[in-house]
C-alpha cells in the first residue's frame, strides 16, 4: 500500500557493522544511501517495505568499506541507477563497483548541496578511516533527515550542519565495557576507539544532546557492532544520558532501534 504525503519518507532498511542500507522518498525520487549488502538481500528488504528496484532512481555513497558498498555495483547495472560519491570515493570504490557507465558516476563533492526531484541534499564531512567519508541531510518542505554514523567523534563543523533536525539515524556502535573485554585484538580496538573510528552508545549520546532541537521528533540508533553491542544497552545508555542532560527524551522525541537484518518500517516527515 502506496502512503498517500507530501513529505519525506524514510526507512533505515538495515544498519549495523555487517552492513547498511537506507531508503529515502518523497513524491517525485526514490532513493537509497549505500548498500553493503547483495543485491538480493537489497531487494529482500525493499519488498518488506513494498518497494521495488525498478522504482529507484539514484545510489548515493558515504564511503569506500564494503558495509556500506557491496551491491552498489550490482544494483546500480541492473536497474540503470545513478550513483553519486565524491571524487576521492569514487577512485577508492570504483574497482570494486564492476563496470559502470560512465554517465552513472555523479561527483558529489564535500559540503555542497544538489537537488533531486523535489529533495534537496547536503553533504558533510565525517571522522572516519576511509578516503573521503562524507554523509548526508535529507530535506523537503524545510523537514530534514540526518544521517551520522562512521565517525570517531562530532566536531563543532558536524554538530553546525546537522542541529536541530526532525529525525536523525545516529551512531552508537558500541558498548565501551563490551569493546575492552572483547575478543577483538588491541589494534582493531585502537581503530573502533580512535577519532577515525565509531561513536561509542556514550559519545553518541552526549554528542545528540547537543544537537537534538524543539524540532527533533525521532532518532534511530545505528551501525550497532554485532560483537560490541546489542540494542537494549544501546538503548538504555543513550536513554539515561539524554534523560540527565533535560532533553526531553520520551517526551518531545523518542529513540527507535534499528536492525541489521529487518527494516524499520517507513516514518514521514
Amino acid at each position: 500500500m502506496q502512503i498517500q504525503d507530501s513529505g519525506l519518507r524514510v526507512s533505515v532498511l538495515a544498519s549495523g557493522s555487517t552492513g547498511n542500507i537506507t531508503y529515502v522518498e518523497s513524491d517525485q525520487v526514490k532513493l537509497l544511501v549505500d548498500c553493503g549488502f547483495s543485491g538480493k538481500k537489497a531487494i529482500e528488504l525493499l519488498s518488506k517495505i513494498d518497494r521495488k528496484p525498478e522504482d529507484l532512481d539514484a545510489i548515493l555513497v558515504t564511503h569506500e568499506h564494503s558495509d556500506h558498498i557491496k551491491g552498489v555495483g550490482i544494483l546500480a547495472r541492473k536497474y540503470g541507477l545513478d550513483v553519486y560519491a565524491n571524487e576521492k570515493t569514487w577512485q577508492a570504490m570504483e574497482p570494486k563497483l564492476g563496470k559502470l557507465k560512465t554517465e552513472q558516476k555523479v561527483h558529489f563533492s564535500k559540503e555542497k548541496t544538489l537537488t533531486l526531484g523535489d529533495i534537496d541534499i547536503s553533504s558533510f564531512g565525517v571522522s572516519h578511516d576511509a578516503i573521503d567519508p562524507q554523509f548526508y541531510t535529507f530535506q523537503k518542505n524545510n523537514k530534514r533527515f540526518v544521517m551520522l554514523t562512521d565517525t570517531g567523534y562530532v566536531s563543532d563543523r558536524m554538530r553546525g550542519y546537522v542541529k536541530d533536525a526532525e529525525a536523525y539515524l545516529f551512531e552508537s556502535n558500541h558498548d565501551l565495557s563490551m569493546l575492552r573485554m572483547g575478543r577483538y585484538p588491541w589494534s582493531l580496538k585502537q581503530r573502533i576507539l580512535g577519532d577515525k573510528g565509531h561513536l561509542s552508545n556514550e559519545d553518541g549520546a552526549l554528542a545528540l544532546a547537543e544537537i537534538i532541537g524543539d524540532k527533533t521528533k525521532r532518532v534511530y540508533l545505528g551501525h550497532l557492532s554485532k560483537e560490541n553491542n546489542v540494542k537494549e544497552i544501546a538503548r538504555s545508555t543513550v536513554e539515561d544520558i539524554l534523560i540527565r542532560k533535560e532533553t526531553g527524551v520520551n517526551e518531545t522525541f523518542h529513540l527507535f532501534d534499528t536492525d541489521p537484518e529487518e527494516p524499520c518500517g517507513l516514518f514521514s516527515l
